[in-house]
């Protein structure tokens, strides 16, 4: 199960929305809709979880790029939500590598060129450090992107995907903001 919620910081506080992401395709769909939400250029976070896999938060201002952090990279692939939030630039790809490989796929579901993948079902390189290109397990992305909101880096990588968004309410003061748009 999924939910999605902005966040919009007003002169009264937060304000929080359920939002449906079936249009959205792109991070940069995703930030367009998180500056529809914003007023004046306040802050918006887009918080996304599935329950018991991953989460992941998205933090637009003005006109500035979006921040992202996602909790586990690796289950968030298996996720349309997730791969929204996955970018080349956020896993540290060059950005047509996905491109490149898929038009190299054989028959037989595997890339020319590329090593078979190993019982933990990664691809090694032939030194035995992970396949270029592929998804780490873990966090990804900004740390500190809520630090100033009271989530540090060692808070924030210390959630799980089932209290992320209720601790990060909490420490944005917003607690029942967020519960009553669940």
């Amino acid at each position: 199960m999924y939910f999605a919620a902005l966040l919009a910081r007003t002169e009264d506080g937060w304000e929080a929305s359920d939002t449906e992401l079936d249009e959205v395709e792109t991070l940069a769909d995703l930030a367009d809709l998180a500056r529809e939400a914003s007023e004046d250029d306040e802050p918006v976070l887009v918080c996304i979880e599935q329950e018991g896999a991953w989460f992941g938060v998205v933090r637009v201002e003005g006109e500035e790029d979006p921040r992202v952090f996602v909790s586990d990279a690796a289950a968030a692939t298996r996720s349309s939500y997730g791969e929204i939030l996955l970018t080349d630039e956020l896993l540290g790809r060059e950005p047509d590598e996905e491109e490149d490989l898929d038009r190299l796929v054989d028959l037989d579901g595997t890339e020319d060129g590329e090593p078979e993948p190993d019982e933990d079902g990664l691809a090694d390189d032939e030194d035995g450090t992970p396949a270029t290109g592929a998804v780490p397990a873990g966090p990804v992305g900004d740390v500190d992107l809520l630090a100033d909101f009271g989530v540090d880096a060692k808070a924030l990588l210390s959630l799980t995907s089932q209290d992320a968004l209720s601790e990060i309410a909490d420490a944005l003061g917003c607690t029942e903001t967020l519960e009553a748009v669940r």
